[in-house]
This record gives C-alpha cells, sequence and structure tokens, in this order.
C-alpha cells in the first residue's frame, strides 16, 4: 500500500493493509476470519496508533489481521460512509472496530497497549487481562521469566507471587481480594501475579511446585519460603497472613462419615453381606472422604434416608461404604468412580444407578424400581471426526498430520465435558482436510500415565498444537467451537498464503 510522504519516514508495517476500495475492505473481510480495523480521520491523526499497531501486527502474524482506512482521503471516505464509521467525532480521530467471521463483532475497548491487542487478537471474546482491571493497579503484573527474575533480584520489602491460569476459577474468584490486599498494604508488601499456563514457563512452574492454580508463593529478599495455602482468601486473611507468615499448617481431617450422627448405615467388609440378606431392598452408596460430589450429595442423601427412617411403609433402606477403606468390597462390586450408587434386592446386587442424586429422585425411584436408562457412551465409543490416541501410537499418529490439536483430558472432569461437544463440532468441520486433525488423550488410563506427564499435562483439559508430531505450543484460546475453529483456520489460512506467495514468486 502507498503512504503519504510524510508517514514514508514511519515505521509502520507492510503487515497492515491500508484499504480504500468497499470491494476490497469486503474481500478482506471474506477471506480473514479475525481483523481489527483502524479507522482514521487523517493520515496524522492515525500516526501513534500505526505505530503501536505495527508492533502488534508482527506479534499477531497468521492469527490476526490489521487493515488501516483513513477516512480522510476522498476515496476512502465513501468506505467511511458505507460502514457507517465517522472518526471525526471521536477524541482523538480514531476508532478500532474488530470484525470477526465477516462481519462486526465488536468495538475494540481494552486498554491501548501492545500486551492487551495481542491478548485480544489472539482471542477475541476472551476475558480482559488482569492488569486491564482498574482495581488491579497496585498488582505487580509479571509478564516473562526475566522479569520475575529482576523483580525479586532488586524488591527488599515481603513479596507475596501468584502463578496463576486465566481460565482458572478459583483464580477468578480470588483476583478481588488478593487486589484489594495489594492497595490496603503498599508499600509495606508487594504483591505481584503472574499468568504461567503457557508452555514457555514450565521452568518456572517446576521451580516453585506449581501443581495446580493459584498456587501462591512468599518471598523474602528474592528467596523463596514457603506457600500460601489452606488460609482464609480475603484481603484481610492475607494481611493477617502477612505480618506472621508461616509454613501452610496441615488440613485438619474431617471426621469420617460414619462417625457423624446420621440416619444412613454404614457397612464395612465385615457386615455387608449380612445386613443386605437381612433388608430387601437396599440402596448403597459406594463414597470416598476426599471426593466433591460426594461431599455434594451426602445431606440429600441424608434427608432421603431419615424420611425413609420415619415412613411407615418405607420401601427400603439407604446405606453407606467407604470404599477406601473397605478394599474388599470396592473390588468385589468393581468401584472405578465415586460416588456410585448399588441398589441390592433381596440380597442380590440388581443395579447401579448414576442418576440418582437427590432426595426427591430417590425416593421416587425406590417407590418404584426400575432399570436405568442405558449409560452414555465414552467419547471414544462414539462415531465422531476426532481421533483417539493412545501411548504406543501418539507420535505416529500426530506425524502423518501437518495441524494436530490435541485435547489430553479426563473423564469425570467438568470443563473436560463442556468441551468435548464444542472440539467434536470443529473436528467435524475439518474432516476433509487430510493435513488436519483434532485428537483426544484420555490421561485417567493407566496406559497413558506417563505420556500425559511427557507432554507437560498439569491439569484438565490441556489442549497442545502439534506441527507434524512436534509441539509448538500450548492453546490457551477460547474452549467454544468458535475458538477451536478459529485457531485451525487460521494455521490453514497461513499454508494457503505461502501457497500463494510461492505461485506469485514463480
Amino acid at each position: 500500500a502507498f503512504l503519504p510522504p510524510f508517514l514514508s519516514s514511519l515505521k509502520v508495517s507492510p503487515l497492515i493493509e491500508k484499504i480504500s476500495d468497499h470491494k476490497d475492505f469486503k474481500k478482506l473481510l471474506r477471506t480473514r476470519n479475525n481483523v481489527l480495523v483502524l479507522y482514521s480521520k487523517s493520515a496524522a491523526a492515525a500516526d501513534s496508533s500505526l505505530r503501536l499497531l505495527s508492533s502488534v501486527a508482527q506479534e499477531v502474524k497468521g492469527r490476526g489481521t490489521i487493515s488501516w482506512i483513513d477516512c480522510g482521503d476522498t476515496e476512502s471516505r465513501k468506505l467511511c460512509k458505507k460502514m457507517k464509521v465517522d472518526p471525526n467525532s471521536k477524541e482523538k480521530g480514531v476508532e478500532l472496530l474488530h470484525y470477526k467471521d465477516g462481519a462486526f463483532h465488536t468495538e475494540y475497548n481494552r486498554a491501548v497497549t501492545l500486551k492487551s491487542m495481542v491478548a485480544f487478537l489472539k482471542d477475541p471474546e476472551g476475558a480482559p487481562l488482569w492488569e486491564e482491571d482498574p482495581e488491579a493497579k497496585d498488582v505487580v503484573h509479571v509478564d516473562s521469566e526475566k522479569e520475575l527474575r529482576r523483580l525479586l533480584k532488586k524488591e527488599d520489602k515481603p513479596l507475596l507471587m501468584m502463578f496463576y491460569a486465566p481460565w482458572c476459577g478459583v483464580c477468578k474468584r480470588m483476583m478481588p481480594s488478593y487486589q484489594q490486599a495489594a492497595t490496603e498494604l503498599k508499600g509495606k508488601y508487594v504483591l505481584a501475579g503472574m499468568n504461567v499456563y503457557s508452555a514457555e514457563f514450565e521452568r518456572i512452574k517446576e521451580e516453585y511446585n506449581v501443581r495446580g492454580y493459584p498456587t501462591i508463593c512468599y518471598f523474602e529478599k528474592g528467596k523463596f519460603l514457603f506457600h500460601f495455602e489452606n488460609y482464609g482468601a480475603t484481603a484481610t486473611d492475607i494481611a493477617e497472613w502477612l505480618k506472621n507468615p508461616q509454613a501452610p499448617q496441615p488440613q485438619a481431617p474431617d471426621t469420617p462419615w460414619a462417625d457423624e450422627e446420621n440416619v444412613v448405615y454404614h457397612l464395612t467388609d465385615e457386615d455387608f453381606d449380612k445386613f443386605i440378606k437381612d433388608h430387601s431392598s437396599v440402596l448403597v452408596m459406594f463414597h470416598a472422604p476426599w471426593c466433591g460430589h460426594c461431599k455434594k450429595m451426602k445431606p440429600e442423601y441424608e434427608k432421603a434416608a431419615e424420611f425413609l427412617h420415619v415412613a411407615s411403609d418405607s420401601p427400603g433402606v439407604l446405606a453407606a461404604v467407604d470404599a477406601t477403606v473397605n478394599k474388599a468390597l470396592a473390588e468385589r462390586y468393581h468401584i472405578s468412580g465415586f460416588p456410585t450408587l448399588k441398589y441390592f434386592k433381596d440380597g442380590e446386587e440388581k443395579y447401579t444407578l448414576p442418576h440418582l442424586r437427590t432426595k426427591n429422585k430417590i425416593i421416587d425411584w425406590l417407590l418404584n424400581p426400575e432399570a436405568p436408562p442405558p449409560p452414555e457412551p465414552a467419547w471414544e465409543e462414539k462415531q465422531t471426526s476426532v481421533i483417539h490416541l493412545a501411548g504406543e501410537d501418539f507420535r505416529e499418529s500426530l506425524k502423518k498430520k501437518k495441524h494436530t490439536l490435541v485435547m489430553f483430558y479426563a473423564p469425570w472432569c467438568p470443563h473436560c465435558k463442556n468441551a468435548i461437544p464444542h472440539f467434536t463440532t470443529a473436528a467435524e468441520v475439518f474432516k476433509e482436510d487430510r493435513k488436519i486433525a483434532y485428537a483426544a488423550v484420555d490421561c485417567a488410563k493407566e496406559q497413558n500415565h506417563d505420556l500425559c506427564k511427557q507432554e507437560g499435562v498439569d491439569g484438565y483439559p490441556t489442549f497442545n498444537y502439534y506441527n507434524y508430531g512436534k509441539f509448538v505450543e500450548k492453546y490457551t484460546g477460547e474452549r467454544g467451537e468458535s475458538g477451536f475453529i478459529t485457531f485451525m483456520r487460521t494455521l490453514r489460512e497461513r499454508d494457503h498464503e505461502r501457497v500463494g506467495k510461492k505461485k506469485d514468486e514463480l
């Protein structure tokens, strides 16, 4: 694109596409699915924006497109009018609009910084960066290993560092308290934050034992002392702890369910058979003390047991077995997940009931016991375009494809369950493209444990992108179908552009 003489001295990236014709603009939106457009009232007004956008364009090369429309020149004025954009009405004479999949998506209204704009173009529907929150101005935001080392070296004040992942729900819930504490303690302590989800931070995660998010580390004069954990997460809790920082306190063990006062019959390896024989209709919940779903279900189960206990014509009794203690029973009944509900009639096991989770459902079912609906087939048993890989064939399968996005998952993980239909739809979109694959690895299977560890999986789901079998990067974009599709479409567009350039050169 031809630049005006006074702008030609500027370092405007050739990656920025200057457009003035409506047809060219329509073609751009048709062929690129992630476009940020700078509309300016004049070339001079675009000056500082173009400098910044040149750097942004370099960072998002192949994943996003930046275009410039100068509404001040005669030809472009018609285009601006057609698009109903008037940068003259803006204070700085510029307007940034984003177009996605050929249509207007949103006005860019996040921080006008390299980091924020790059993050936006990498994931246009993602949440703003933590440092974009004005309430988080007193948190020190660290972006690289180099910055972290520099901060630890120069900072004399006691420092608390939150290592987090942008998608982590616990992190998001804790951030407001953490930033409030940062403001209240400013000058005495330093509270910092660092997004270490990306693969480039594996060394830091290893060094500070980051096994989940958030992991909060306490430093004095650059030296790591201990983790902040098993303490409250309010601003007051953080401030109180910093007055007297100490190693994590072991959490008091929960009282075993069997020792609590309740009307559920708690059975063991020794008395189970006799109890089942003596009661004609028994529902048994096999549970584990650490299982979150069991804890959630426990009050409902107890309420149902109380109801049945006082009912004059009770349709049955409720019992429970701690499968981590009574291992012979767990083995006999093949208990592999918690909670597992089994129904026994006249001393014999009759049904496994995965769908009974509330008091009403339990009672209604016992009044009319019938076979449960057949279980939902496992993801790999369904006919989809996702390739399911195991340890031994992993690398060989990936080498055959130019672009592969692999989802490492566990069948019990709620975030995985949410992502699976979107990932499956994306695989369907590209099923005819022989260079592309969407693959999945079930990390809960013993045969895949080493593979998942080797591929840097420390939480579920983890998405890795491979090029002919070689790991390139962790995918951190949106986990809906449009995120998975956009990621792959961008890679293919880049391939086609390269092929086009080669043809032009010939």
